[in-house]
C-alpha cells in the first residue's frame, strides 16, 4: 500500500492557515491539492464514541452532500474516522491531518491505512507538517490540532468528554476567531460534557445540516435542487433515475423500465446504498 508524498508548495498552502499565530514551516501532502474555493469544516469528537455521536456524523455530513464543503479531520479512531468515511460516502472532499508523518509505515493509526489510501484515491488529501517518517507522540496530536482548526472556516464538535483532547481543537477554533459549532448531547452522558460546556459558553448549536451551511455562509435555498452528476451509475441505474421525477410505486417502476424484476431489485439496492434513492410507504423516490 503506497501513495506519493510531496512537499506542498507555498502557493498551494491553505490561505486561512497563514492567518494563525504559529503556522507550520513546511507541509507534506499525499493525494490532491485541496480546492480552497470550497468551505472547510473541521469535524472532531471522541475516540470513545457513542451510537448517538456516530449517527450524528452520518446525518449531518449526508446533508452537506452536493454543497461546496470539504471535511477536515484527524484520521483518529472514533468520530474522526466516521467523518472521513461519511465524506467519502457522500462524495465530499476530505482532508486528513494525522498526528504522525505520512509514510504508510508510521501513519497513525495503522488500522486506518486503508482509509488513508482511499482518501488519496478519491480526490482527498493527507496533510502533515511532520517529516514523512515521524512517529506519533503524545505531543504531536495537540500540535496537529492547530492545523485542523487553522485551515477551516468552522469546527464542528460532535462528542467530547470534559477532559477530551478534542477540546483543544475547539479552543483553537475560538482563538482563531473561527466558528465553533456543537452538537448538543444528553445531560447524563459523560461524552457530552465537553460539547455542552462549549454550548453554554456561546458556541453555535447544530441541529441540522442547514445550521452548518448557515455558519459557513452557504445558501441552503437550493437544498434539494442540486442534482448529483451520477457518474458512478450504470445504464440501468440511470434509466431508473430518469423515471423518478416523482415518487412511484415499485410495481409501476417495473412496468415503466421494462427490466426483469431481479434486475430491478439489484439496481434499486445499489442505488439505495449509494444514497441516490429511498423507498418509503411502498414508493421509490430520489434523494435530492
Amino acid at each position: 500500500m503506497s501513495y506519493e508524498i510531496k512537499i506542498l508548495p507555498k502557493e498551494n498552502w491553505p490561505p486561512l492557515l497563514a492567518e494563525t499565530p504559529k503556522p507550520p514551516i513546511k507541509l507534506y501532502y499525499a493525494g490532491a491539492v485541496p480546492d480552497y474555493s470550497r468551505k472547510f469544516l473541521c469535524v472532531v469528537g471522541s475516540r470513545k464514541y457513542t451510537t448517538y455521536g456516530r449517527d450524528a456524523v452520518e446525518y449531518l455530513i449526508k446533508g452537506l452532500k452536493d454543497y461546496p464543503v470539504t471535511i477536515v479531520s484527524g484520521l483518529a479512531l472514533g468520530i474522526d474516522s466516521f467523518a472521513h468515511v461519511a465524506a467519502l460516502k457522500y462524495r465530499l472532499p476530505t482532508v486528513s491531518v494525522p498526528g504522525s508523518g505520512l509514510n504508510p509505515k508510521v501513519l497513525h493509526p495503522q488500522s486506518h491505512l486503508q482509509l488513508a489510501k482511499e482518501i488519496t484515491e478519491k480526490g482527498g488529501t493527507l496533510l502533515s507538517e511532520f517529516e514523512p517518517d515521524f512517529k506519533a507522540t503524545f505531543w504531536s496530536f495537540p500540535q496537529r490540532n492547530r492545523i485542523m482548526a487553522g485551515l477551516s472556516q468552522a469546527t464542528l464538535l460532535i462528542e467530547a468528554g470534559e477532559k477530551s483532547g478534542t477540546l483543544i481543537t475547539a479552543k483553537l477554533a475560538t482563538d482563531y476567531n473561527r466558528e465553533l459549532l456543537c452538537v448538543p448531547g444528553p445531560i447524563f452522558s459523560s461524552n457530552s460534557e465537553g460539547t455542552n460546556m462549549f454550548a453554554r459558553l456561546g458556541a453555535t448549536l447544530v441541529r441540522s445540516s442547514e445550521d452548518i451551511l448557515e455558519a459557513l455562509k452557504i445558501s441552503s435555498a437550493s437544498l434539494g435542487q442540486v442534482k448529483p452528476d451520477y457518474l458512478d451509475c450504470s445504464p440501468n441505474e440511470i434509466k431508473i433515475i430518469e423515471i423518478l421525477n416523482e415518487p412511484i410505486e415499485r410495481d409501476e417502476l417495473v412496468r415503466k423500465t421494462g427490466l426483469p424484476i431481479h434486475e430491478i431489485q439489484m439496481t434499486l439496492t445499489l442505488l439505495e446504498l449509494k444514497g441516490y434513492i429511498k423507498e418509503e410507504m411502498g414508493e421509490v423516490r430520489l434523494v435530492k
